[in-house]
């Protein structure tokens, strides 16, 4: 299966259905004991996750949050980049990474665009003429030249397909100078990218790899405390903070400028105010909020609040004085998914001249069309290997033969670890890498009398820290699509976006992630005495 998953020789959820067919085959496990993996609490919560991010979709909600928040921060280009990357880091903790990327594209197209329109304004025919005549003085060409030079720079300004270039000579590719992005271009394309996959992972149904972590913890370790929304969050939040502005400092530095005065990127005072009202536009053109956008913000609001206040740590959870059954995250995310198929989108009910039915806020045909439902069944082949490599004492296994890195510093075992992930998740499904190696890390940390959470969290962190391909994630393809930067670019800003993010991840985790989650001492409950006995 992991060959399956590392080489995508089948679909990924196909492959993830694999378990159901061989582990009964095989004699590991059993076909009911298999099958209930792809349904567990885990998946759910991800499922009404996903429901609810559709409802703030189908009412625009994310775009509004996103034109307001860049109006807010500011429109000149250091500020511009920074207003893109936070928007986008906000929204893809809540929805997913790839419809924020994709939202977020048309958005700084457009400004791009006003850019360059306010470039384009600014070069006055009698500047070409004049470096045409300084050109002749120097004896460089002749009137003919020099004429048709003109026509050509006139005409290439607004070129809408290549039929108009014929009569350029064929030693200059016009073509490529049409298509390529210049550096500042390159700079709000690879923020925003950026941003979606670190904002991912601030919060634990951010991205799929979260969940992955989350469904593999509590299945190896069920008698652990577990995490949940809030204890997340703790951390991986200031977490994203330093990221998204150490990815913010590091674009500046390569395509922007910063540090070097030679190459500073300067914007007037009229294209700021171009920039603006181009935002301003798009925001006017949403209108007044709708009742459908309020009262979905409310519902959205209040899963956060139910998910985070379930279990808090610092105060009693509200579940605690709900019943005494254990209530976990996805019985409030179903909840909310259920009032959003029962309330109404609009007020029209309240017109006693109204025939009409007024539409719920959510409608079946839309969830079914947009959940990625591939995930669910990806999630549930990892855990169903997770529960296999268990009752089988493989985990264990191969957790011994690691025991020979034992001898090194655990803070140096952590970098290893880190980094081997971060670069294979860069040719591989993120979730499929977290399939293969967090079972491993689980028995590895049981083998060496370290807590669990030291290896299998940063690992898990370093899933979404893919930044230099465009097959790493779907954020860098659509970057890459849109602006048509060349590989070189992102793999050069990738690679160093990786190693500062490893720096970071590192120094945080053996600081402060170590005091947050009490890492110093290993529980009780991470011995595995059935894995122990199977084996």
């Amino acid at each position: 299966m992991s060959a399956f998953w590392m080489t995508e020789a089948v679909p990924l959820p196909v492959t993830s259905l694999l378990p159901v067919v061989l582990f009964p085959l095989l004699g590991v496990l059993g076909t009911e004991q298999v099958c209930i993996n792809y349904l567990k609490e885990t998946n759910m919560m991800f499922i009404g996750g996903l429901i609810v991010a559709i409802a703030v979709e189908n009412c625009n909600l994310h775009k509004r949050i996103a034109l307001r928040t860049i109006l807010t921060v500011g429109t000149s280009p250091r500020r511009l980049m920074l207003g893109f990357m936070c928007t986008t880091c906000i929204l893809s903790m809540w929805i997913s990474n790839t419809a924020t990327t994709a939202m977020m594209v048309p958005i700084v197209q457009a400004v791009i665009d006003e850019l360059k329109a306010q470039k384009d304004r600014e070069r006055k025919p009698s500047q070409l003429v004049a470096v045409a005549d300084s050109e002749e003085a120097s004896g460089g060409f002749d009137h003919e030249t020099r004429r048709k030079s003109i026509i050509v720079k006139k005409e290439s300004k607004d070129l809408k397909d290549f039929k108009d270039l014929k009569e350029v000579p064929e030693a200059v590719d016009v073509e490529n100078l049409q298509q390529r992005p210049d550096q500042e271009t390159i700079c709000y394309y690879l923020g925003v990218a950026y941003a979606s996959n670190l904002g991912g992972a601030g919060t634990l149904t951010g991205t799929g790899t979260n969940l992955t972590f989350k469904g593999i913890y509590d299945s190896v370790f069920p008698d652990s405390e577990g995490i949940n929304f809030a204890s997340w969050m703790i951390f991986c939040i200031p977490l994203t903070i330093v990221n998204i502005l150490a990815a913010w400092l590091w674009l500046q530095f390569l395509f922007m400028g910063l540090c070097r005065k030679q190459k500073k990127m300067v914007m007037t005072e009229e294209q700021a105010q171009q920039v603006r009202q181009v935002i301003r536009k798009k925001y006017d053109e949403l209108g007044p909020m709708t009742f459908h956008e309020a009262s979905t913000l409310v519902l959205f609001i209040a899963l956060v609040l139910m998910w985070f206040f379930r279990e808090p740590e610092f105060i009693p959870g509200w579940a605690e004085f709900i019943s005494d059954v254990e209530i976990q995250d996805a019985t409030p995310a179903m909840l909310i998914v259920f009032l959003m198929f029962v309330l109404p989108s609009n007020l029209s009910f309240l017109n006693p001249n109204s025939t009409g039915v007024s539409p719920s806020i959510l409608h079946w045909k839309l969830v079914h069309e947009k959940v990625p439902w591939g995930i669910v069944l990806l999630l549930g082949g990892g855990f169903a290997m997770a529960e296999a490599s268990k009752q089988s004492g493989l985990s264990t296994l191969i957790g011994q033969d690691l025991l020979v890195l034992k001898a090194l510093p655990l803070p140096l075992i952590l970098v290893i670890i880190c980094t081997a992930t971060c670069f294979l998740t860069e040719v591989s499904s993120n979730t499929a890498i977290a399939n293969i190696v967090l079972p491993v890390l689980a028995e590895m940390a049981v083998a060496m009398k370290i807590h669990p959470l030291y290896f299998m969290m940063p690992a898990t962190l370093c899933c979404t820290y893919a930044f230099m391909l465009p097959v790493a994630t779907p954020p860098n393809a659509i970057v890459m699509a849109a602006s048509n930067m060349k590989t070189t670019d992102m793999m050069k800003a990738g690679f160093g976006m990786n190693i500062i993010c490893l720096i970071i991840l590192c120094l945080s985790y053996t600081t402060l992630g170590v005091t947050i989650y009490d890492l110093h001492n290993f529980p009780e409950w991470a011995h595995l005495p059935n894995a122990t006995a199977a084996a």
